[in-house]
């Protein structure tokens, strides 16, 4: 975890350059950033669109690309557990 003592301005432009290089969801921004989601959240789209406009529209692109298709990694997640879960129960009879 990294904590910057930076200001408002300039942190908002370095999590979203972080955000479109990475192509990271704000939680990742926040876990990698040491801050919360909300803050995340409000940098890259309240303040970015004021501080810079061009790098708003990229990252708005990755937002909406990551929310489009969090029901995917959802479906996912779910699917591994079951999987883990049933693995475990057969072991578990053997």
């Amino acid at each position: 975890m990294v904590h910057f003592v930076i200001s408002e301005e300039r942190r908002a432009e370095v999590i979203g350059l972080y955000i479109v290089e990475e192509g990271a969801t704000v939680r990742a921004a926040s876990a990698r950033f040491g801050i919360s989601k909300s803050t995340v959240h409000k940098d890259v789209t309240t303040d970015l669109r004021i501080i810079n406009p061009t790098l708003f529209a990229a990252v708005a692109a990755v937002l909406e690309k990551n929310k489009s298709e969090r029901h995917l990694r959802g479906g996912e997640a779910t699917r591994q557990k079951y999987q883990k879960t049933k693995r475990k129960k057969e072991t578990d009879e053997m």
